[in-house]
């Protein structure tokens, strides 16, 4: 069976943010699974522009490919002011169908919250683009610190139960998407 293919997405695009270590030790857990292939579409690598152009530029079009060739997507998001990042959003906008019918997972962080105020907007977000998100969630309390210096094992095993919903959703809904073209 060929991998299950998950785009790791970093939907901070500030300066100092948090979300490119997050992704990365994330990826690092993913990494052991074998029968995963991660790759990480990070939206600082992306010049969007300020408003929604008439036509797609080159980033846009390379955001909505990698979007499209994946399976499955971990969104990694803050929490700010009890939401997501407004660039996250444009950059979610700017694919439709590359979302439908794939599963879509959530490492979330921020201060108390563990960021899961954006995620559960993020759940409508998907929902209205007839993504599956998986129920469970890896939440990132900054306040005891980053994920490497927290309980390892309560992560760990967070980890493992988005994995394996994101596996079950994602293998599904692909060989589903085989089988029979998403109608929206």
């Amino acid at each position: 069976m060929a991998q299950l293919r998950i785009a790791v997405i970093v939907g901070s695009t500030r300066e100092g943010r948090v979300g490119d270590r997050v992704a990365h030790w994330f990826v690092e857990q993913a990494a052991r699974h074998d029968d995963l292939a991660v790759t990480v579409v990070d939206l600082t690598g992306y010049d969007f522009p300020a408003t929604y152009p008439a036509e797609p530029t080159a980033s846009i079009r390379a955001f909505v490919s990698e979007v499209g060739r994946a399976d499955a997507f971990v969104v990694v998001t803050p929490e700010y002011n009890h939401s997501f990042p407004a660039p996250l959003k444009q950059a979610i906008d700017y694919a439709y169908d590359e979302w439908q019918a794939k599963a879509v997972g959530f490492v979330s962080y921020g201060c108390g919250s563990t960021g899961l105020h954006a995620v559960d907007q993020l759940r409508t977000v998907f929902t209205a683009l007839h993504a599956m998100t998986v129920r469970d969630v890896v939440g990132i309390d900054l306040l005891a610190g980053e994920p490497t210096t927290q309980c390892a094992d309560e992560l760990q095993r967070d980890v493992g139960v988005l994995l394996d919903q994101l596996r079950w959703w994602g293998l599904a809904l692909r060989d589903g998407r085989a089988a029979r073209p998403y109608v929206s």
